[in-house]
């Protein structure tokens, strides 16, 4: 309902397709203007709207399906607003993201979304490379032609992980199913592409026991005192790996000590 109002009360609508969002101003008697926001015209828009902004206008943003800005162009409307000081709130609606790690019936205290692959084998299997090690679910979008080879190339890089392919989430047709990378890209091999939009969740490696190794927690303390007090620093990757906050504290104390010692040399 607060959406319903949301999209009343603003004094226009960017959306990917006039068409597709007219549909539902329709259906709940909504008369705001509509004006089209892609990839193909968001550069030239947002100006246009950065200005109506600035003079004190609303612009509600809404995507075809599911929350805006999760692999669309609206992030870059969203930065330049703030960067000009203007107000952005959210009211988020379906995310298929979220909905497929809930349905996938995998880990979700940790998880990376990776986005659409590369659509070219060599390219998807050299990104599935760089996620191998990542310790978490992993969910990427993909396209219904590509599936089964996609689904190829991650049994292929990331060995015989269990996984969920979830179809058409919060809608009609919802579909979910479940089974090794392997046992899923046979499927799909053999049945052909699906329809509606696919996502694929992926179980983290499965040698991980919810703790980071040696390497990673350095890497990721490393990184995060850069940018954070010894101690917030520990907190947060104590959280982001599963370790126990006194071991990784006590790491990070040792880290910083061989720095100094570096520099002392």
């Amino acid at each position: 309902m607060r959406a319903l109002r949301a999209l009343g009360e603003a004094d226009v609508i960017a959306c990917e397709d006039t068409r597709l969002t007219g549909t539902l101003m329709a259906r709940y008697g909504i008369a705001t203007p509509l004006v089209a926001y892609h990839e193909h015209n968001a550069a030239r828009m947002r100006p246009h709207l950065l200005r109506r902004l600035a003079f004190g206008e609303t612009v509600a943003l809404v995507s075809d399906a599911g929350t805006p800005l999760i692999s669309d162009p609206g992030y870059k409307l969203v930065r330049e607003a703030t960067q000009a000081g203007l107000p952005v709130t959210a009211l988020p609606g379906a995310s298929a993201v979220l909905c497929g790690l809930v349905l996938s019936g995998l880990p979700t205290d940790r998880f990376l979304f990776a986005g659409f692959l590369a659509p070219k084998s060599a390219a998807r299997r050299t990104a599935l490379g760089a996620l191998k090690e990542v310790p978490a679910s992993l969910v990427f979008f993909e396209s219904p032609g590509r599936l089964a080879a996609s689904l190829d190339d991650m049994a292929a890089v990331l060995g015989a992980r269990p996984a969920a392919v979830a179809r058409e989430l919060t809608k009609l047709f919802e579909d979910v199913r479940r089974g090794s990378l392997g046992e899923l890209a046979a499927h799909y091999a053999a049945a052909g592409a699906p329809r509606g939009e696919v996502v694929v969740v992926v179980g983290p490696p499965q040698d991980v026991t919810g703790e980071a190794s040696d390497e990673s927690l350095e890497r990721a303390l490393g990184i995060a005192l850069q940018t954070m007090s010894l101690r917030d620093a520990a907190a947060a990757v104590a959280v982001a790996t599963g370790r126990p906050r006194r071991e990784v504290y006590a790491r990070a104390l040792a880290l910083l000590g061989d720095g100094k010692k570096s520099e002392n040399q």
